[in-house]
């Protein structure tokens, strides 16, 4: 059983040290507790199951190879940032649009008659995402999916909170043309 230490060092904020588990072991045990918020926030952003997992990975595999530095602060901040900078140097080499593939597409059309209620509600936002610009679609998803301050967002994404303010504005007002009823993807009730 390991000891747990309180450290008050960096007072008002109270953090749990376990005194004797290593620098490998306190990584582990954050790999396995954020890899399923690291995904989300991956697969949201570029829409492609396979390139998520690999960004993740690559997340997973920077974060420890930086843990001294960031193991003891915002690692899951630190790793989210990977993701994000990571995705961005994609589209850079490739081209400035996210395209969805048809395949992905058509595989989110099917739906099971067996689906849990809401599969379809995700869906049809997890569409609506992916139609947003790139830009539009990191402040949504710090915003709204991660729950940051508009603060927050803008340090992390390196914009003015004015910036974060009216991306957001614009990004939802298109989100909420994505799914009315006029485009035909608002299921009728």
């Amino acid at each position: 059983m390991t000891d747990v230490a309180i450290d008050r060092a960096d007072a008002p904020h109270v953090r749990v040290v376990r005194v004797g588990q290593t620098a490998e072991e306190r990584f582990t045990e954050f790999a396995r507790a954020s890899s399923a918020d690291l995904y989300r926030f991956a697969y949201l952003l570029c829409g492609d199951a396979h390139r998520a997992h690999d960004l993740v990975q690559l997340a997973l595999e920077r974060t420890f190879r930086a843990w001294s530095r960031v193991g003891d602060g915002e690692p899951f901040a630190y790793a989210r940032r990977v993701v994000a900078t990571a995705r961005i140097d994609t589209w850079r080499r490739t081209r400035r649009e996210v395209s969805v593939e048809h395949e992905t597409l058509a595989g989110l059309e099917r739906r099971s008659t067996t689906d849990p209620p809401g599969v379809e509600d995700r869906d049809r936002i997890v569409r609506a995402l992916l139609a947003l610009p790139v830009k539009q679609r990191r402040v949504v998803l710090l915003r709204y999916v991660l729950d940051r301050s508009e603060a927050e967002t803008a340090a992390e994404l390196g914009i003015a909170v004015g910036t974060v303010k009216s991306t957001g504005s614009r990004a939802l007002a298109r989100l909420r043309t994505l799914v009315t009823p006029e485009n035909g993807t608002e299921r009728q009730r």
